[in-house]
């Protein structure tokens, strides 16, 4: 039983941790990277539909991505996606390909990004922390139904709190990262 509830609370810890790895990684730092456009999508017969299914991306450069669409007739509706999208790029057809090219990052925008780093690390961190409550929860009605120990609660509790700092000083090692990438000119 407590074994179990630890089990899952661990999953799901994981998985925030992951979402917040993703969420970082959406971020632009210095270099042009294909993730960046992860969270986009673009309507494709009537059906919003992520980029990654509509194109393929590549990087020739530290500041240009090349966006080649599986579909020509779906061009306009990517370009036209990327375009509203908070990427802060005007992305230019040549009829096969499109081409993003990234402006310098200001250091008012590297601030603007590090704050955004930071908001995204600490909803990561309080997902963790909603996890480990509910965790805590279960394992507290164990004992009050009277299907384990206190001892036994004590020491899941315990390890409950173990995995929950794991976790969470992953995403501020995560975050330390991403402020370094974010920060280095």
């Amino acid at each position: 039983m407590i074994n179990d509830t630890l089990n899952e609370a661990d999953q799901k810890m994981k998985k925030s941790v992951e979402a917040t790895r993703e969420e970082l990684a959406a971020i632009r730092a210095g270099r042009a990277h294909p993730s960046m456009f992860a969270k986009i999508t673009a309507e494709y017969y009537g059906t919003p539909t992520p980029l990654q299914q509509l194109a393929g991306f590549t990087a020739p450069e530290a500041r240009v991505i090349l966006v080649q669409p599986y579909d020509v007739t779906a061009m306009p509706a990517i370009e036209r996606a990327i375009r509203d999208s908070d990427l802060g790029v005007n992305p230019s057809n040549d009829g096969k390909l499109i081409r993003c090219v990234f402006p310098e990052l200001t250091e008012e925008r590297r601030k603007e990004y590090t704050k955004i780093a930071r908001a995204k690390a600490e909803d990561g961190r309080v997902s963790v922390r909603n996890i480990r409550r509910t965790a805590k929860q279960s394992l507290e009605k164990l004992e009050k139904d009277g299907e384990v120990g206190k001892d036994d609660v004590t020491g899941a509790e315990k390890r409950l709190d173990g995995v929950t700092k794991t976790h969470t000083d992953e995403i501020d090692e995560m975050l330390k990262n991403k402020e370094a990438e974010l920060l280095e000119v």
